[in-house]
């Protein structure tokens, strides 16, 4: 049987929703067990005798995927394929900026670019969001400031997303939905929606969503979280997820230094003098913590 590429577009459970390289849009099983696919993923896919769906037969290659640590410590991928990291902030719920650290220590380890979004400008930036974009913007990251309320810069996160995929990610509350809602080219939850007959219940969990964007791109929602870790196969992982401490790190007198005690260490001493921020020290701190905890867990 011919094996047909597609596009994974929404997954719920073991049920997807996948797009075909003409367009058309079908619902998807998955074979067998072992096969995780995520949004984003392109798929083999065969067709199923006397039905409807689509049988996923394999996963393509990834060109990157985002992880995190479930409460097992085991890596989960949540998205795959993306060309750009979007992480939201808001007024409110109080920011997280550990979390959001965390986000764009993964979008340095997916190679893709990291961006920062504080929603709810009309809400007023206090002095603290303020401090913390800054230190984005000085390390190279993107951040622009939106409100769905008056459309402040929603223009400009279109033009963000482009035409390339987008993964929009944070803290529940913060209004992702809203912002996908202003970008998109449309009412596209029907596109992505599974068909009636094959939800379980009344309501049917989705994981995630990909949305086309009006300026020919796509973005895929993400269900919003309290915590968010990347998965961090060593502290290796954690140095080069912190850019501001892999560059600095080249200077320090050990080429195995964590930067956290050791003599000659250059990131500490930027640290002291102020060359590296010190909340942002302490979220890398953490992250070397969180990836001992993992590992020393797994074996």
């Amino acid at each position: 049987m011919t094996a047909m590429p597609a596009t994974v577009i929404a997954t719920y459970s073991r049920r997807m929703r996948v797009r075909l390289g003409d367009g058309t849009t079908c619902d998807a099983r998955i074979k067998g067990k072992k096969l995780k696919p995520v949004c984003g993923d392109s798929v083999a896919t065969e067709l199923i005798v006397d039905e409807d769906d689509l049988l996923i037969t394999a996963i393509l290659e990834r060109r990157n995927q985002l992880t995190r640590t479930n409460l097992r410590g085991k890596k989960e991928v949540l998205a795959a394929n993306v060309d750009k990291l979007i992480v939201v902030a808001a007024a409110t719920p109080k920011p997280d900026w550990f979390v959001v650290d965390r986000y764009l220590c993964a979008a340095e380890l997916m190679n893709v670019a990291g961006v920062v979004v504080f929603n709810k400008e009309d809400l007023g930036i206090d002095t603290a969001a303020r401090q913390a974009l800054d230190v984005f913007e000085k390390l190279g990251y993107l951040s622009i400031c939106t409100s769905a309320e008056n459309d402040h810069n929603i223009a400009a996160l279109a033009d963000l997303v482009g035409t390339g995929l987008a993964i929009i990610v944070g803290q529940s509350g913060v209004g992702k939905s809203t912002l996908i809602n202003r970008i998109s080219a449309g009412n596209q939850q029907k596109t992505a929606s599974i068909s009636s007959k094959h939800r379980e219940g009344r309501h049917t969990t989705v994981n995630s969503v990909m949305i086309a964007t009006r300026n020919g791109g796509a973005i895929i929602d993400s269900p919003g979280v309290r915590d968010y870790a990347p998965m961090l196969e060593s502290v290796d992982d954690v140095k080069h997820g912190f850019r501001e401490v892999r560059e600095t790190g080249q200077r320090c007198r050990f080429a195995n230094c964590r930067h956290l005690k050791e003599p000659g260490c250059a990131v500490k001493t930027a640290v002291d003098s102020g060359d590296i921020d010190a909340r942002r020290y302490e979220s890398y701190r953490r992250a070397v913590f969180l990836a001992e905890n993992i590992n020393r867990d797994r074996y």
